[in-house]
């Protein structure tokens, strides 16, 4: 498959009851610098002032403060990346933080005594890539996706549990799974190009650390579809969990009700 260059646009925009008087936001919104893509051009908008920096996990972030009183903020998060599909969905990792820090379970990814129960009926202790692709279609058999069936709050035994979910919950179920065999896993955010069908454009999988013959290292799995990342996928961030990855995590002082509108369009120029 060749390198695709998409387009993506990622437009936030919160509205509050009354004035807010000071927020604070953690925006993960630029794309990883990595082996399998490169930025063509990025910008983001907003208003009040941001400081970028790089995080343990390598992660490109911009804290935004608001000091001044404020009703709405809007952020639109824009550019071009060229992606090179991967081969086999192998992840190069130019970050020298050790796969162990992703064996670390979380409030999100515990595994609780069904959820290891599930892992023994389809994971073993050195999995090979089929099967945890295999992995990922029990996941999905298991917890079929319904759009707010779950919050973001919700852990992947809640989702086990329902049997429905979203695709942040199918990766935490698959890391929780891992975790019960000590295998890293880490949780990845970021944007699909849905193609010509209807599909929500903001995506979340995971990568899982591989040992086989002729490869050590990670394997990049879109839980949901049960298949390797391709080149129709664009990272943004890696973490333990969606806590750790998520575009956007804040707090705000005051405003009373909240409500949020996102839209997210993704398409590869070349279509």
């Amino acid at each position: 498959m060749k390198n695709l260059t998409l387009s993506i646009r990622h437009e936030t925009l919160y509205r509050y009851e009354k004035p807010v008087g000071y927020t604070l936001q953690l925006l993960r919104l630029t794309p990883r610098t990595e082996v399998s893509q490169r930025i063509q051009q990025w910008e983001i908008k907003t208003q009040g002032k941001r400081q970028s920096s790089i995080d343990a996990f390598g992660n490109s972030s911009d804290m935004l403060t608001l000091a001044f009183p404020h009703q709405e903020i809007s952020i639109i998060a824009s550019g071009l990346v060229e992606v090179q599909p991967p081969d086999r969905g192998r992840m190069p990792d130019n970050v020298s933080i050790s796969p162990l820090a992703f064996t670390v379970p979380t409030r999100l990814t515990e595994p609780t005594e069904t959820i290891r129960e599930f892992s023994s009926r389809h994971l073993s202790a050195q999995p090979s890539s089929s099967q945890l692709i295999a992995l990922a279609e029990a996941i999905c058999s298991e917890v079929s996706y319904q759009s707010g069936a779950t919050a973001t709050e919700s852990t992947a035994d809640i989702a086990l549990a329902l049997g429905k979910g979203v695709c942040q919950d199918h990766s935490h179920l698959f890391i929780a799974c891992c975790h019960t065999l000590g295998i890293p896993a880490r949780y990845v955010s970021g944007y699909i190009d849905p193609g010509d069908v209807e599909h929500s454009a903001s995506h979340a999988w995971i990568d899982v650390w591989v040992e086989e013959t002729n490869y050590a290292g990670w394997v990049s799995i879109d839980v949901t579809h049960a298949c390797l990342q391709s080149a129709r996928y664009c990272r943004l961030a890696v973490g333990r969990d969606y806590e750790s990855a998520a575009p956007i995590r804040g707090m705000r002082r005051g405003g009373g009700t909240e409500s949020m509108s996102v839209n997210v369009k993704v398409r590869d120029i070349g279509r």
